[in-house]
């Protein structure tokens, strides 16, 4: 085990922690991970003291998160290596990011074509069309990966055929989210988007939120949960914020329960995105 460095800067808040954390990342990296972190910090509360988290609480973070929610394991993983950090440089005494459980994501749709019709999905005429898209470019790639397995198999030592088995791997994946895609705009009904103003938030709504205690702004469109993206501002009209705020209206104050309290943010500006 290596060696636990310390800053002997006494204790940290998770808000100063969580700077110094993204100081020492690539500028790059940093930027696509400061939303995930950020949202860590807010659930055990800013001013928090690093060293007063408890591995029951890091657990239940975890366990909280749906892994169909979509960058799950990412952020996880950033949790996961942020709390690391901390225990390196001593901020932390104990190794709280073992408690950290990922689970494995299960995104496949019900292919029994006698059961159940699969539920309706809204998605945003963007998201419409960037899976039609994708779909689009998945279709193409089939070909070349069919020709990469058919030269593979040319070597009959099957035995060990590293690039059969890989190739094979890759058009099994290509093969499942083609058909996952087909399904989905198979039954989506895409969002009415011509009003730009409205003063209830639905999905496919931009959503302005102030913080009632630091007047911060907090920006992020509505999406169904196939289309949510933390790094692109896109929040599930199914995650618990995005419960909260679809059917309010401007000047709604709503509330958020986390360990450190209750978030409470005003509804600023409702439109169409």
């Amino acid at each position: 085990m290596g060696e636990v460095m310390t800053d002997n800067n006494g204790e940290l808040s998770l808000n100063e922690a969580a700077s110094r954390f993204l100081g020492s990342l690539p500028s790059e990296e940093a930027g696509i991970s400061q939303q995930a972190i950020y949202q860590f910090v807010r659930w055990f509360g800013r001013e928090r003291l690093m060293d007063s988290i408890a591995a029951d609480e890091v657990a239940k973070y975890a366990q909280r998160m749906s892994p169909s929610v979509a960058e799950y394991q990412k952020k996880l993983k950033l949790a996961k290596a942020f709390l690391a950090y901390a225990r390196k440089k001593g901020w932390i005494k104990k190794s709280l990011a073992v408690h950290i459980k990922i689970k494995k994501e299960k995104t496949r749709l019900k292919e029994n074509a006698g059961q159940k019709a699969i539920a309706a999905v809204s998605l945003t005429r963007a998201g419409y069309d960037s899976m039609k898209k994708e779909l689009s470019e998945l279709k193409s790639q089939r070909p070349y990966i069919i020709e990469e397995i058919r030269r593979a198999a040319e070597d009959k030592d099957f035995r060990e055929n590293a690039p059969l088995d890989a190739a094979r791997e890759r058009l099994g994946h290509l093969e499942g989210r083609i058909k996952e895609l087909e399904e989905i705009l198979k039954i989506a009904t895409v969002i009415d988007e011509k009003t730009k103003v409205t003063r209830r938030v639905c999905t496919g709504n931009r959503v302005v939120l102030i913080d009632m205690s630091s007047g911060e702004e907090l920006k992020f469109t509505i999406v169904s949960p196939r289309e949510a993206n933390a790094t692109e501002g896109k929040v599930s009209d199914a995650s618990p914020i995005g419960r909260t705020v679809v059917g309010r209206g401007i000047g709604d104050v709503i509330e958020i329960e986390v360990p450190a309290g209750r978030l409470c943010y005003r509804v600023e500006r409702v439109e169409r995105h």
